[in-house]
């Protein structure tokens, strides 16, 4: 009886052993794609960021980075461990998935916060910051940043054409420009002095409507890899609880 309640608990260890051992190489594989989506997310028409008064888009990429990396760290860690069985290292490697689960969480919640918030932050700020930073001294990020903007969503102004009438830039730098030269559809110099539609693009709800889009969809794919993944890792936690509770106490 207890010869055969030994081998059922081998063979329980050993079935426990392979498929942590294969949720390692799968969750070593992940971090690597997550730590992808956040440089990604970061890259991806960057010069945007400067545009944004809040941190919190650049702040859940960066977290999804760190845990990523520390993702390929951990999975090294926990395919040692389960090799060799060591009790002591499947702890380290239990602490590290909470932990990584937990940054996962935060970058998922960061990027749903701000998902929610992201209108509003753009109706305040955004106009303000293109008419009285555009092409201002120590402000070339932001110069950069909307005509980058300007040329890529199609779209000139904030909410119309209009908003450049107001603002530090039309007053101090414009000259005879009545939009930067970026708003029109061939840019050349001086072409902003004509702001017919024929000339200029003049899409309805402005740039506004256009970073929008594009942010919520980059928010969607960070919240959606961050606590995608963080639910996946709670399998691997049951796994290295399993495996712990049956492997033999460590004779030293």
């Amino acid at each position: 009886m207890g010869v055969d309640e030994e081998k059922t608990n081998t063979c329980g260890t050993i079935c426990l052993k392979y498929l942590l051992f294969t949720f390692n190489l799968l969750f070593w594989l992940a971090g690597g794609a997550v730590a992808a989506v956040g440089i990604w997310t970061l890259v991806d028409k960057s010069e945007y960021i400067s545009l944004l008064a809040s941190s919190a888009y650049s702040a859940s990429a960066y977290v999804l980075i760190l845990a990523g990396f520390v993702v390929v760290a951990t999975g090294v860690l926990g395919c040692c461990a389960t090799i060799k069985e060591h009790r002591g290292f499947l702890i380290v490697y239990f602490v590290l998935l909470l932990c990584i689960f937990l940054l996962e969480i935060t970058a998922g919640v960061l990027a749903y916060v701000y998902y929610q918030e992201l209108s509003d932050e753009l109706k305040v700020n955004l106009k303000e910051t293109m008419v009285n930073k555009y092409e201002q001294l120590g402000e070339d990020h932001v110069t950069q940043a909307v005509d980058k903007l300007h040329q890529d969503l199609k779209c000139c102004g904030s909410n119309n054409y209009s908003d450049w009438r107001d603002g530090v830039w039309i007053k101090a730098l414009a000259g005879e420009r009545v939009v930067p030269d970026s708003c029109c559809k061939t840019p050349s110099y001086l072409c902003g002095r004509r702001d017919h539609p024929s000339n200029i693009y003049n899409v309805e709800g402005g740039c506004i409507h256009k970073l929008e889009e594009f942010l919520l969809q980059h928010l969607k794919i960070l919240g959606g890899v961050g606590i995608g993944l963080a639910f996946i890792q709670l399998v691997g936690m049951i796994f290295t609880c399993c495996l712990y509770q049956n492997l033999k106490e460590d004779p030293y």
